[in-house]
């Protein structure tokens, strides 16, 4: 088994844009609503997203450790074609945390549905994102 770590850097960098285009150009009105950041004054806003440039970092991180180990289960399954293991992955450990993580995280029962769309979405894409990279090295 040899794991790449530049087809690991360049899957988590194309994942976290693929975040950023998501969670900002498609769904950044949506989430802004649904987090109450369209509440804020100018001000505020400018203050809270530049708050937000550790926790992107560790994001980032994030991102790496969990290709990490998606390219490590590739790597010892090499019968498995990449999107199915990503589809399995995704179904048996993303989605029941993050539904979890809606469901009991204090959002407001108005928000649930659209929540786990935007989060749901938006992983499934960025990991078939991170997953069609590593399927290229």
């Amino acid at each position: 088994m040899q794991i790449n770590f530049l087809a690991i850097f360049v899957a988590t960098a194309v994942q976290f844009v693929i975040g950023a285009v998501w969670y900002m150009p498609l769904f950044g009105k949506l989430w802004g609503q649904i987090h109450g950041f369209d509440t804020l004054s100018k001000e505020e806003q400018i203050k809270a997203q530049k708050q937000m440039m550790p926790l992107l970092a560790i994001q980032f991180i994030m991102g790496l450790a969990s290709v990490y180990v998606f390219s490590t289960i590739l790597a010892m399954l090499p019968e498995m074609i990449w999107y199915q293991l990503a589809l399995w992955v995704w179904v048996g450990f993303m989605l029941p945390v993050q539904v979890s993580a809606v469901l009991f995280g204090g959002t407001e029962q108005k928000w649930i549905m659209k929540k786990l769309g935007v989060m749901l979405g938006g992983s499934f894409v960025t990991f078939l994102g991170a997953a069609f990279i590593l399927s290229l090295f």
